[in-house]
């Protein structure tokens, strides 16, 4: 066990009882448990010890008592979030991978976060900032922070140290002006943005998470109005999988499209006026010539 609570968990090496991992069976269907020693693993293609997983190496495969095959291997943090309990929408690991590279969270800084939902992003930035890092949640409705608060303490198996959950407003709480990130995932962010300026360091990054271009134009007015930041910037991510079989290479008909959009914008120094970035004036904005 480190030092701020987190439980340590195997990168290797022999699987250990109390961990998690994760049974697929030839058609991919896929189970998590938690092994126990001398518990047994009920499905519809038989039953299997956990004591004959105990011990052994993942990437295995074992056959359930009507020899059915079974692969199994510790999950990854997509398996664990996609299969844990929620409340609200979870954010998408997808879009959790580009919340932590556009707004550089990093081992060792202060992140605010706003909208906890159901703890997935929670636990992708807790993993992100590491020991020597802080994170500080607030959530509006008490039952969404209830369910990310045990979704967090199933993954790390205990409450991190350096997680403080509030329940609350983000507007009705009080912050001093050192935290590095400030992180939106929330109906109207708008109405949180000048809480979020006092309480992001000069060069901080603010960074809001919406689901509608309405959102996304109504918080990138307000982030402008407000003085204290630089010109916004948004993105989308789609992904899109595909299929190889020997040289037939072809994009499956299925992808993870439109989930949300990212803002974000940087905090400008205390009385320092933004500066106004010049446009190439499009064609239309001029009139016409006759």
């Amino acid at each position: 066990m480190s030092e701020n609570g987190f439980v340590e968990s195997s990168r290797s090496g022999p699987l250990r009882v109390g961990e998690r991992i994760q049974l697929t069976d030839a058609k991919g269907k896929l189970h998590t448990i938690t092994l126990t020693a001398g518990a047994t693993w009920q499905g519809h293609k038989g039953h299997i010890s956990h004591d004959q997983i105990i011990g052994s190496s993942e990437g295995s495969i074992l056959l359930s008592t009507l020899g059915a095959p079974y692969f199994y291997q510790r999950p990854l943090l997509e398996d664990f979030v996609l299969s844990m309990p929620r409340g609200a929408t979870i954010i998408y690991p997808k879009d959790a991978a580009m919340i932590l590279g556009v707004a550089d969270v990093k081992p060792g800084i202060r992140v605010l976060e706003a909208g906890v939902g159901s703890g997935a992003l929670s636990i992708s930035i807790l993993r992100a900032i590491g020991e020597s890092g802080f994170l500080h949640s607030v959530e509006i409705r008490e039952d969404f922070a209830e369910i990310s608060q045990s979704n967090v303490m199933n993954y790390f198996k205990q409450m991190p140290e350096n997680w403080k959950l509030t329940t609350g407003a983000l507007q009705d709480q009080q912050f001093d002006a050192d935290y590095d990130r400030v992180i939106l995932d929330m109906l109207s962010p708008w109405d949180c943005i000048e809480t979020a300026s006092k309480a992001l360091v000069p060069g901080g990054v603010l960074l809001s998470y919406v689901a509608t271009t309405t959102q996304l134009s109504k918080v990138a007015e307000a982030i402008k109005e407000s003085g204290n930041f630089t010109e916004p910037e948004s993105s989308e991510t789609i992904v899109r999988g595909w299929h190889h079989e020997g040289l037939a290479v072809r994009p499956q008909h299925r992808m993870i499209g439109h989930t949300g959009f990212l803002i974000f914008a940087r905090r400008m120094a205390p009385g320092v006026a933004v500066l106004p970035r010049r446009r190439r004036p499009s064609k239309g904005s001029y009139g016409v010539v006759e």
